[in-house]
């Protein structure tokens, strides 16, 4: 029997994406059949809609193809399916929990489509699909809508931020929070401005201010979610950007060599093409301005409100239903406001009191808070019973090692941010237990001495001074510290940038053959030295007296001829000597006085330039690797101090930080000792010998074998002329082969590459 020839028109009814294909070629020849399958479509949503649990199979598979075509053509015939984005948004919203799984996710992937072809904002699509996410049982529907709307807010905010959005999208979720603060809906709301904040799509407080509500809402999850945000969300940021930059890596060299040594083709073209791409797409990332990603901290509208209302609500409320972890939690994000904002709330460190026990379980965590909520406005009256009661229950000769090292550990953090919580008599007992035979308890100790070296030698014994801090406290260098005293900020590395430039203007007097220490030519050597960095000089005053201006005392300095210019005659220089004699004698018979290095004047009196600026990067690297090159003991612990007191603000204080050695020197359990030997090794299930392992890791490389390994798998065959010719050679030639293989291996190969 033949074939039944089937008509073209026949085809394309029974082919949807054949027709799909054609009607995106040419829309108006194919009119007429889009309107056919458009009354398919509504004929099927009729039906499917006055009985949607009772569907059969067959009428769910066509309506869900019917869906798909339709939602691809749309944009073809847009008077046609006007109405089509509002039939899929109603089914959906009336009917998500009823549909078929398949049948959902299509209608979902439809509207997203639509939203992509422009037919529906994403206003639209997000007010349909969030009010879904939070209402649904179904977690694999969450699960597609939670990606869906993060991917739609992405590609809003791909080219540019798109403001209007966001704040429509910040005010949803900040609703949802406030409406209901028990309900676990604002589980999502946490989430999602986590996730954009991850990504850099939201940096601004509105976002802030979301998870703030979150923080303190009545539901656990929430709580958690809003506290964890707070802690973590700026590393987990961090931690993507480097994620995102290290994927972007491409090696040149590899891929070079590849095409060098393999056949060249059209796919080998396209991948060195694409690396070349990446290369140079990321040499742009560089060389963009770096955004000012500021921390959620920094971001807080008011830290101090906050602050009060989750200790007040989490922390002192005996209605809490938070357990100890969570707590602890709270506590630490307290803790890092108070430390940071440098707020006060009087009550939290009496709250720390019942807690500093070495009973207490994850002790070392409540060590850490106190530590990062004391700050230098905190009144020493407040610290000094933590600190005495901290002594007592963790630093003494019965306590274990690691309870005395981190209780050490603790008060140097405290004193470090406020070293007058300290008295001299529990100082000297503390500085002691360097003597100790743990590791632990002596490193402790010894921070704890080079600190108050730093900023109270006073209230150390003279043997416990050093030699720093005793010529200091003799000459009067160093003046007692005082309560709420703050120092003068500057730019961090100018003193050396001052010194520097004092050493080259004396380096190019003595090669001018002047004296190097004469000042009388300073704005000279200025203007000469420094044409070629734009420096700006300060303007002259053109009144009648035409001399400069001292910057720093603002006294009119006379340049006019005067005694300068005259030649200094023997009698002169003996009254100058005369006259510097009386002067020495004079200071040596007033009472010293308290004097502090001044700060660098450098910035506030002269403009620095690109090339001051660059310097002033250059011997800040140099000094920061001296201080990591070996040095003596009293220099390591001066370098310690400095670096506990420069830590970052913004770096929280971590437990094992408090621990110290002792976390070091735990002993581990024989289940801990087998993972640890085993950390880092590869299946055991597959056995291989280690030229096997090398094998693979130079195939991994992208490296190519040796001219050994490749005769070595040569086929038997193709070697049997090289080895009928070794045999067949004679005397002078042997000799000559061998005499050849001498000077090539002198010359390093064949190439020539030796020493290379």
């Amino acid at each position: 029997m033949p074939k039944r020839k089937v008509g073209a028109l026949e085809k394309i009814d029974a082919d949807l994406s054949n027709l799909q294909y054609k009607i995106r070629r040419d829309p108006s020849s194919y009119k007429d059949d889009f309107e056919g399958q458009y009354s398919q479509y509504e004929h099927q949503r009729e039906i499917f809609l006055q009985a949607p649990s009772s569907a059969t199979e067959d009428g769910i598979v066509s309506f869900r193809d019917l869906i798909d075509f339709v939602a691809h053509v749309s944009d073809c015939y847009p008077q046609h399916t006007k109405q089509f984005p509002q039939d899929l948004m109603g089914i959906l919203s009336v009917y998500h929990e009823e549909l078929e799984p398949e049948l959902r996710e299509k209608i979902v992937g439809s509207l997203v489509l639509l939203r992509r072809k422009d037919i529906i904002d994403s206003s639209t699509l997000l007010h349909t699909l969030f009010p879904i996410l939070i209402t649904t049982p179904s977690k694999s529907l969450r699960a597609l809508l939670f990606q869906k709307i993060l991917s739609d807010l992405r590609t809003s905010n791909a080219s540019a931020t798109n403001h209007k959005l966001n704040r429509t999208i910040q005010t949803v979720l900040y609703n949802l929070l406030g409406a209901d603060r028990a309900s676990p809906k604002g589980l999502w709301a946490v989430k999602l401005t986590r996730e954009l904040w991850k990504r850099q799509i939201w940096t601004e407080s509105k976002a802030v201010e979301i998870m703030k509500e979150a923080a303190l809402a009545d539901n656990e999850k929430v709580i958690v979610g809003g506290v964890h945000f707070f802690l973590g969300g700026d590393k987990e940021r961090e931690e993507l950007e480097d994620e995102s930059s290290d994927d972007e890596a491409v090696d040149m060299g590899r891929i070079k060599h590849q095409m060098a040594i393999n056949k060249k083709n059209k796919k080998k073209a396209r991948m060195m093409e694409q690396a070349v791409a990446t290369v140079k797409k990321k040499e742009r990332k560089k060389k963009q301005p770096h955004p000012l990603n500021f921390s959620a901290f920094h971001l807080l509208h008011d830290p101090q409100g906050f602050a009060e209302a989750l200790f007040s609500k989490h922390l002192q409320n005996r209605r809490s239903k938070l357990n100890l972890e969570q707590k602890l939690l709270v506590l630490q994000l307290v803790s890092r406001l108070v430390g940071l904002h440098k707020l006060t709330i009087m009550s939290l460190y009496s709250y720390f009191i019942k807690f500093l026990t070495p009973r207490q379980p994850s002790v070392t965590s409540f060590l850490a808070s106190l530590a990062q909520a004391t700050h230098s406005l905190v009144p020493p009256d407040v610290i000094e019973p933590l600190i005495q009661k901290i002594a007592n229950e963790f630093v003494s000769e019965a306590a274990a090692t690691e309870i005395a090292s981190a209780g050490l550990n603790a008060i140097r953090e405290i004193c470090v941010r406020q070293p007058l919580a300290m008295n001299d008599t529990l100082l000297q007992d503390l500085v002691m237990y360097r003597k100790s035979k743990d590791k632990g308890v002596v490193m402790a100790a010894k921070g704890l001495l080079s600190l108050y070296r730093e900023v109270g030698a006073d209230m150390l014994k003279k043997r416990d001074r050093g030699k720093e801090a005793a010529m200091s406290l003799r000459s009067g260098q160093r003046k007692e510290q005082r309560f709420g005293e703050e120092g003068l900020g500057e730019i961090e590395g100018l003193a050396l940038l001052e010194k520097w430039k004092e050493e080259e203007r004396q380096r190019q007097r003595l090669e001018k053959g002047l004296p190097a220490e004469q000042e009388s030519d300073k704005e000279e050597e200025d203007e000469e030295g420094n044409l070629d960095d734009w420096e700006v000089e300060e303007a002259q005053d053109t009144d009648d007296s035409g001399g400069w201006i001292n910057v720093e005392s603002g006294n009119e300095i006379d340049i006019s001829d005067s005694d300068d210019d005259k030649p200094r005659t023997k009698r002169t220089k003996i009254d100058d000597e005369a006259s510097k004699a009386d002067e020495d004698k004079e200071n040596v018979d007033k009472k010293p006085e308290a004097t502090t290095e001044k700060p660098s004047t450098l910035a506030t009196t002269r403009i620095l330039t690109p090339a001051d600026l660059t310097k002033l990067q250059e011997l800040r690297l140099s000094a920061s690797i001296n201080s990591a090159l070996p040095a003596s003991q009293r220099k390591r612990a001066a370098q310690q101090a400095a670096a506990l007191q420069a830590r970052h603000a913004d770096d929280p204080l971590t437990a094992a930080e408090i621990e110290g050695l002792a976390s070091l020197s735990k002993r581990s359990t024989k289940v801990e000792k087998i993972a640890l030997a085993r950390a880092g090794k590869s299946d055991e299930s597959v056995h291989q010998s280690t030229q096997a392992k090398r094998k693979e890791k130079k195939e991994a490389l992208g490296k190519s074998t040796t001219n050994r390994e490749k005769a070595r798998k040569k086929n038997f065959l193709m070697t049997l002329g090289k080895g009928k010719a070794k045999g067949k050679r004679s005397l002078v030639q042997q000799g000559r082969v061998l005499k050849a293989h001498i000077e090539r291996g002198k010359r390093g190969g064949k190439k020539g590459n030796k020493g290379k």
